[in-house]
C-alpha cells in the first residue's frame, strides 16, 4: 500500500472514531433533567421579585442593592429548574443570577461569573451552585477571592484551596443519595478556616431544584419547598 492510501486511510479512520466519539457526547447531554411546572411559573416577576432575562442567563432582582448570589446549575439540569430557589432567595434579601452553562454542564463555563461581576454593580458578589456546579463555582473562586464575598455549595465540595477570607457554607440534605460523602469530608481541607457546614434533615440531592426526582438519590421526607426555605434561610445565616 503506497504512502498516500496509507495516510488517506488513517486519516478516514480518525475521522470515523470522532464522528462516533461525538455522537457519543450530543446523545450524552441531550439527556437531560427537566424543569417543571412549578419553577418554569417562578420565572415570572412579582410585586417582589422582578425576573430579567440576561446575556448570562436570569436575573432576580429583589429588595436587595448590595448583595447578589451568581449561581452555577448541576451537571445535566435544566437551568431553569432553580427558579423557585433563586426567586426566594431573591425575596428575602439576596439578588440572584441564575447561570445558564453550555450543554448543562458548568464545566463548559465555570468563567461565567466574570461577565456578571463586570456587568453588575453590588456591593457584594456570592458564588454557588448545586452538586457539579458548586465544585465549579468552588473551582472559580480559588482564583477569584479578591472578587467575591463569600460560596455557598449545595450537595457539593470543593477540590482547591479557598481562601480564609470567604464565607463559605456547604449545605446537604440528610438523604442525599448522589453526593459522595467521603469526597465531601475529604475537601474540608480546603475550606475556608471558619466554614460552616449544615444538614437540612429530611432534605434530598434533587430539591434544591425542581426537576423530579434524581436517578441514585434518598427519598425526601420533607417538600421541596420546605427544603429550599431552609437553605434560603442557611444561606442568608452564613453569609
Amino acid at each position: 500500500m503506497g504512502k498516500k492510501k496509507l495516510r488517506l486511510k488513517r486519516l478516514t479512520g480518525i475521522a470515523v472514531v470522532l464522528a462516533v466519539l461525538s455522537g457519543c457526547f450530543f446523545l450524552y447531554v441531550a439527556d437531560y433533567y427537566h424543569a417543571d411546572a412549578n419553577a418554569l411559573a417562578a420565572l415570572n416577576s412579582d410585586g417582589t421579585v422582578t425576573v430579567t432575562r440576561t446575556a448570562e442567563g436570569w436575573l432576580f432582582d429583589g429588595p436587595s442593592e448590595s448583595d447578589a448570589l451568581i449561581f452555577y446549575p448541576g451537571a445535566k439540569i435544566e437551568e431553569a429548574s432553580y427558579a423557585p430557589l433563586m426567586h426566594l432567595l431573591a425575596e428575602k434579601g439576596m439578588d440572584a443570577f441564575l447561570i445558564e452553562m453550555p450543554f448543562h454542564l458548568s464545566i463548559f463555563g465555570k468563567d461565567k461569573a466574570d461577565n456578571v461581576i463586570s456587568g453588575y454593580k453590588y456591593d457584594h458578589f456570592y458564588i454557588g451552585g448545586h452538586s457539579l456546579g458548586g465544585a465549579m463555582a468552588a473551582e472559580y473562586a480559588s482564583g477569584h477571592h479578591e472578587q467575591l464575598t463569600g460560596i455557598v455549595m449545595l450537595a457539593a465540595y470543593s477540590l482547591k484551596h479557598l481562601d480564609d477570607s470567604l464565607a463559605a457554607v456547604t449545605i446537604y440534605g440528610s438523604e442525599d443519595g448522589v453526593l459522595n460523602m467521603g469526597r465531601l469530608a475529604a475537601g474540608e481541607k480546603n475550606l475556608p478556616v471558619n466554614a460552616g457546614t449544615c444538614v437540612i434533615q429530611g432534605g434530598n440531592h434533587a430539591q434544591f431544584g425542581n426537576y423530579g426526582e434524581q436517578k441514585g438519590d434518598g427519598k425526601a421526607s420533607i417538600s421541596a419547598q420546605e427544603q429550599q426555605r431552609q437553605t434560603v434561610e442557611l444561606i442568608l445565616q452564613n453569609k
